[in-house]
């Protein structure tokens, strides 16, 4: 079974920057799309960061586009969400998805296309 397990967030100022990992395990496949969706408090989940290894394309929804990267390391089973220039807005529990099926980034990032399997999240709180 394929397990995603993410780590990296915490508490930082606005202005501050966060690299948060994920590790996938018991994946078999030669190629995914990741997704790292958000959940503010009060708030719906939703995307803002994915990639895939299939085109090596990547999306990012307009509230995180120029301040997150998202990147992979295969050798490592990991993939990246550096998180710069960070708001008090951006404060909430990020989740890693992965779908195993999914050739390109931006269906995921859109929600036309579910994850298969998701992380159990990491806090990111920034104070203003």
């Amino acid at each position: 079974e394929v397990q995603l397990v993410e780590s990296g967030g915490g508490l930082v100022q606005a202005g501050g920057s966060l690299r948060l990992s994920c590790v996938v395990s018991g994946f078999t496949g030669d190629d995914y799309t990741i997704g790292w969706f958000r959940q503010a408090p009060g708030k719906e989940r939703e995307a803002g960061s994915c990639f895939s290894s299939a085109d090596i394309s990547t999306y990012y929804l307009d509230s995180v586009n120029g301040r997150f990267t998202i990147s992979d390391d295969n050798a490592k089973n990991t993939v990246y969400l550096q998180m710069n220039s960070l708001k008090p807005e951006d404060t909430a529990i990020y989740f890693c998805s992965i779908n195993t099926d999914l050739r390109t980034a931006r269906p995921l990032c859109e929600g036309l296309v579910p994850p298969d399997y998701w992380g159990r999240g990491t806090q990111v709180t920034v104070s203003s």
